[in-house]
């Protein structure tokens, strides 16, 4: 051995080190990057997952309605509003994205 040390290959793994290389994968453009990674990956499951619990949650607070249970009604149903409304971006966006080869 002359001395030097040896050279490696650059270490080109899926994933980037740390927190912010994790949260960057895969690529997404603005507002996506607010997703999860991992529910990115499975965009249509947890868009179906999300819609299913908004309309849990929207019962429950036509229940609580009918019980006059006004403050938990209120929290119930904008749970489920919002809920809701994040599946139908997840779907929306599952359904934007080019066919996998």
């Amino acid at each position: 051995m002359s001395g030097t040390p040896p050279m490696y290959a650059a270490e080109d793994s899926a994933a980037g080190k740390g927190l912010r290389g994790w949260w960057a994968t895969p690529a997404r453009p603005g507002m996506q990057r607010l997703i999860n990674p991992w529910e990115y990956r499975h965009l249509r499951a947890f868009g179906v997952t999300r819609i299913a619990g908004g309309f849990v949650a929207a019962t429950a607070g036509v229940i609580c309605l009918s019980y006059s249970v006004y403050g938990w009604a209120a929290f119930f149903l904008a749970v489920g509003v919002l809920n809701l409304a994040g599946g139908y971006w997840y779907i929306t966006i599952a359904r934007s994205a080019p066919p996998r080869a």
